[in-house]
């Protein structure tokens, strides 16, 4: 069963061919990928080119990402299909790992952590903006795990917030570090369940690194 298989991957900013960077945004519970592509009017680059797949049902797995993971199954491993399948196609069209980003939010971020995680190389970016790795507390995450060779990574939370726990962030963050990423942490006290303006310079200052190497 593929509950996010064969659904729309919408398209906004720059067009595709010919981008200088490609931005693959994957959208939060409740949500669609309208609402995450809303988000491009503040990232302000418009030579960026994004594409976000589709939840079914606007949302990729039922529970919370710190359940056991087979209870959030086949929902799970259908939405890392989902974003492999993008970035795949991508890779097929020459597009070079190093000018696609990641950015999720909330359930998007964990999803984008755990593809990341199964899908190590060294991509232009990756961006977790309120989520973490997938897994009940007191997973491991045993070496070896792949490299991301230098892979800007934003990993940034409220704290506290009402569905991630910073614990979980600050595990994402050391098994990102075993894995060779350049990591950049922030936690905002009481800010609440969003994105805030920082995070977008964030955002911003990962894809001006990209286009400025385009």
């Amino acid at each position: 069963m593929e509950p996010h298989g064969g659904l729309p991957v919408l398209s906004a900013g720059a067009p595709l061919e010919g981008a200088p960077c490609v931005l693959v945004m994957v959208h939060g519970r409740n949500a669609a990928p309208a609402n995450i592509l809303d988000l491009l009017p503040r990232i302000a680059r418009p030579q960026v080119a994004a594409l976000a797949p589709t939840a079914g049902g606007r949302t990729w797995y039922p529970l919370s990402f710190m359940a056991p993971r087979e209870q959030n199954e086949p929902g799970i491993s259908s939405g890392l299909a989902a974003i492999e399948s993008i970035v795949s196609g991508l890779l097929s069209r020459g597009v070079a790992s190093r000018r696609i980003a990641l950015l999720g939010f909330s359930q998007g971020a964990c999803l984008t952590s755990e593809f990341v995680l199964h899908h190590p190389r060294r991509y232009g970016g990756v961006l977790v903006l309120t989520g973490g790795l997938i897994g009940a507390p007191g997973t491991t995450w045993p070496d070896p795990l792949g490299r991301l060779d230098g892979t800007p990574v934003f990993l940034g939370t409220a704290d506290p917030d009402a569905h991630v726990p910073l614990s979980r962030v600050i595990e994402t963050h050391a098994v990102f570090e075993r894995m060779g990423a350049a990591l950049t942490r922030r936690v905002y006290p009481g800010m609440g369940h969003l994105v805030n303006d920082e995070e977008i310079g964030f955002v911003q200052s990962v894809l001006d690194g990209i286009l400025a190497s385009a």
